[in-house]
């Protein structure tokens, strides 16, 4: 990849195991792709109805720089009428999905060489955005045998006077696991002990299975020391409109208010609008695909379990199941491709997510139950 026209710090293939994915999805034309994190689930038709009207009648201009005012209060409304939290309109910005919010942070928080805490299997993308903020990440491994929750004396063990924040992902991609309450306040307690920040992606905070979902910030004495990133695109299946948000103190979204006014300025205003109804309509939405999601994720564990040299921890959020391949005696990749072409299966290798993902592939469960069905017939057949 080098090349003289490209920056040096570009010059190492940066593509990872999950980035080659979207190229191999139309090897086959029975392919069952349980690979990448996209619903297959439309967004609600009233939602685009609305939002359809709304770019009729205008709404199709640039918003505020931190967001569309109506949609901001909309996000504040919610937090107070479902956590009895108050987030100012202020303390909050819409951006282009929460990737690009992840970048904004880093980039206002990072200066070079600190270092980020992140729990590892971890979101793909985490590491390149901390190197590319001139930051350090500094992986925590978490095990199945612990249910995936973080460590707590571990955790300790990996600050030191360089470390600037923790990332923490629950409901987990790729693990489905979901950090149970007093884990989250162990964290809060470390959190304040050591003058850190914690950056908290809540993306999946709607399909939490076990109990009920707090978020970081409504954790007594957090606010100051929080930054929750939201998304629109799971909980209401948008993952097209590319529309997400940023809660933190103001002196931080100010800060990424000014980074961003030299990338994209504001989000798509229509995507903003679609939000604003998505909202208003988040009950209706969301429970039913939470239920069918628990139905397909309950189903897949059932049916993992019961093929020789396979297993999966209990599911507990999100809609992923890292399924344990220990037993095949093949590597992740070998276990993925191996999927792929003897059964035409698409799924993730875990070493995407880490080297703690060795021996796991990562499993998505936005197909249906008849297509979820035909998928494990076929890797019921499959001799290991």
């Amino acid at each position: 990849m080098k090349n003289q026209f490209l920056a040096k710090k570009y010059h190492d293939k940066m593509t990872t195991p999950m980035g080659v994915v979207s190229e191999l999805a139309y090897l086959y034309d029975d392919m069952i792709n349980l690979s990448l994190g996209d619903p297959d689930f439309i967004t609600d038709r009233r939602i685009i109805d609305k939002t359809f009207e709304d770019i009729c009648t205008g709404h199709t201009k640039y918003t505020d720089a931190l967001g569309d005012l109506e949609l901001r209060k909309a996000i504040s409304n919610f937090y107070q009428n479902t956590y009895s939290y108050k987030v100012d309109e202020k303390e909050m910005m819409i951006v282009v999905g929460a990737c690009h919010g992840m970048h904004l942070v880093l980039e206002a928080i990072l200066d070079e060489g600190d270092e980020i805490i992140v729990p590892e299997p971890y979101f793909t993308p985490y590491k390149n955005q901390i190197e590319l903020a001139r930051g350090k990440m500094i992986t925590l491994e978490t095990t199945e045998e612990d249910h995936f929750q973080i460590n707590i004396e571990k955790l300790k063990e990996k600050i030191t006077n360089k470390t600037k924040a923790i990332i923490i992902n629950t409901p987990n991609n790729p693990t489905g696991a979901t950090l149970n309450f007093k884990i989250l306040k162990k964290i809060a307690q470390i959190v304040q002990e050591n003058n850190l920040l914690i950056i908290t992606d809540e993306v999946y905070g709607g399909f939490s299975f076990e109990e009920d979902f707090t978020p970081f910030t409504t954790i007594e004495e957090m606010k100051k020391r929080t930054i929750t990133l939201g998304s629109f695109s799971k909980d209401y299946a948008m993952t097209g409109w590319r529309v997400g948000y940023v809660l933190a103190s103001d002196y931080i979204i100010d800060c990424i208010k000014d980074i961003n006014e030299g990338i994209c300025y504001c989000a798509p205003s229509i995507s903003q609008r679609a939000a604003i109804y998505a909202l208003n309509m988040r009950e209706e939405i969301i429970l039913p695909m939470k239920e069918e999601y628990r139905k397909r994720v309950f189903y897949a564990y059932e049916r993992i379990n019961k093929i020789p040299k396979l297993s999966v921890m209990k599911p507990q959020g999100a809609f992923y199941l890292f399924v344990n391949i220990k037993k095949t005696g093949l590597t992740s990749m070998e276990c993925s491709e191996k999927l792929l072409k003897e059964a035409h299966i698409l799924t993730i290798p875990g070493n995407a997510f880490g080297k703690s993902g060795e021996n796991y592939i990562r499993i998505a469960t936005t197909v249906g139950i008849e297509t979820l069905k035909e998928a494990f017939d076929r890797i019921e057949k499959i001799k290991w």
